[in-house]
């Protein structure tokens, strides 16, 4: 195992989880959803907490790992949180009571994203958290920025796609999509970005304020 790997590890075996965030981990292996890493759970919690988040909209419920995370950031943040399953969503659900978290402070919403995202209310989320459908990524920014308000924070994660952004022969359409996402928002002046290589990569895009 090389140096980095063994600080990546070392990242996520530093990281104690709450006993609910470890049974929706648990959950999501069940369902075969590839979770968040301990560590990057753990540093979207802290982004959510330095930003005094109120409001967080979340693309891709999963069985509510990075759900209960943000919250655990932000305890008196409300959520919402979009995912086309809704098996998915009913085991969220049952994770968030059993997290103790009250059912009025998280939303879920079931559908397609590219079709939620759209008529949703612009420069109203704290912070924009997005893990689902690495195809649209991009598009999935795009509704993100619009959607944070100024000095919110999008946050993408699995940013590296397995390691395979970091390789330039990799040309898969994710890996290729990532690239360019990751291009493009460094090039931003309406923004300021860092990629975390914890876990499989975040990538944190917070929105300047004008």
């Amino acid at each position: 195992m090389s140096d980095k790997d063994l600080n990546w590890k070392f990242s996520d075996d530093s990281v104690v989880e709450s006993e609910a965030v470890i049974r929706a981990r648990q959950q999501s292996l069940e369902l075969g959803i590839d979770a968040i890493s301990p560590a990057v759970g753990a540093q979207s919690a802290v982004i959510a907490a330095a930003t005094g988040a109120r409001s967080i909209l979340e693309v891709g419920t999963g069985a509510g790992v990075s759900g209960i995370w943000l919250l655990t950031g932000a305890p008196g943040a409300t959520l919402t949180s979009i995912d086309t399953e809704v098996d998915h969503q009913q085991h969220a659900r049952a994770l968030f009571t059993e997290a103790k978290i009250p059912a009025n402070r998280v939303r879920l919403i079931t559908g397609k994203a590219a079709d939620v995202l759209p008529r949703m209310n612009e420069n109203s989320y704290d912070i924009v958290f997005i893990d689902a459908d690495p195809q649209s990524v991009i598009e999935y920014v795009e509704h993100g920025l619009r959607l944070a308000r100024p000095g919110g924070t999008v946050l993408v994660a699995h940013a590296l796609w397995r390691g395979r952004v970091a390789n330039p022969a990799q040309r898969d359409e994710v890996a290729t999509g990532f690239r360019t996402l990751l291009s493009e928002i460094s090039g931003s002046t309406a923004v300021i970005s860092a990629l975390s290589p914890v876990g499989d990569g975040l990538l944190q895009i917070t929105k300047l304020r004008a």
